[in-house]
């Protein structure tokens, strides 16, 4: 019998999210305690709140660390909307040492990598192959890139130039929030950057994900893009549920 429950921890730059996670179901395991991200959110000020977060579950297996920044082998080498310390720091190793276990237990991971993870295993990814990308729509653009079911991870395609611009500077839900655009506006934006998108990778489906996701009728029929583009279907618990497949798995890259 295989392993049935994981644990997976979600830093955001606001707040920390963790929980139980049933690997069969592809949901949480009961209730997830959710803490407000320190300020300044420095790696040991957040540490301490992983630790208190595991602790208050008793867990004792593989954990599952997610983080908004680009993750090789552990390390961060970016940090969006957290402390700019995180910039090369082992945060497998903090983590681990943090909660008193070998640093093979513990699995860090970029945020959309792990929500990609879980949108292809139990979501709107499930029995598809060929070239597949979560882009998660929220402050930024978060991207995760799938061949045949395997994650090619840290891709930062919401960082595309499009029309001299970063990306997700223009089509990001943050954007439509902050000058109050309608779907019918903010749809076109997301069009353009799925237009260049596509004549990089050609993808075979794009899972649009992040908050906005909930509201997939409002804009996607307005999208005029030649790849289907599908809704995720976790919504906020993708990377949760994530982190603990790779911990449990032992993704290691």
């Amino acid at each position: 019998m295989g392993m049935t429950r994981g644990f997976g921890v979600d830093i955001g730059g606001s707040g920390i999210k963790g929980g139980l996670v049933d690997l069969e179901a592809g949901a949480l395991d009961g209730e997830r305690l959710r803490i407000v991200t320190p300020q300044p959110s420095t790696p040991d000020a957040v540490a301490d709140v992983v630790a208190e977060i595991v602790e208050k579950f008793g867990w004792d297996g593989p954990v599952g660390v997610t983080l908004p920044c680009v993750v090789k082998r552990g390390v961060a080498h970016t940090a969006a909307n957290v402390d700019k310390a995180w910039i090369g720091t082992d945060a497998a190793e903090l983590f681990a040492h943090r909660l008193g276990r070998p640093k093979e237990s513990v699995v860090v991971l970029n945020d959309a990598d792990a929500a990609g993870i879980a949108e292809m295993r139990f979501g709107s990814g499930v029995g598809k192959d060929g070239l597949v990308v979560l882009l998660t729509f929220g402050t930024g653009i978060g991207s995760a890139l799938f061949v045949d079911g395997e994650l090619i991870p840290n891709t930062e395609f919401g960082h595309l130039e499009v029309d001299g611009h970063d990306a997700e500077k223009r089509a990001a839900a943050s954007v439509k929030e902050d000058k109050g655009l309608s779907w019918a506006e903010w749809a076109p934006r997301v069009s353009r950057y799925l237009n260049v998108l596509e004549d990089l990778i050609w993808p075979d489906l794009v899972i649009a994900g992040g908050g906005v996701s909930k509201k997939a009728d409002k804009w996607l029929p307005l999208l005029e893009v030649r790849t289907p583009v599908v809704a995720a279907a976790l919504k906020n618990d993708a990377g949760i549920v994530g982190a603990a497949v790779a911990a449990t798995q032992g993704l290691r890259h």
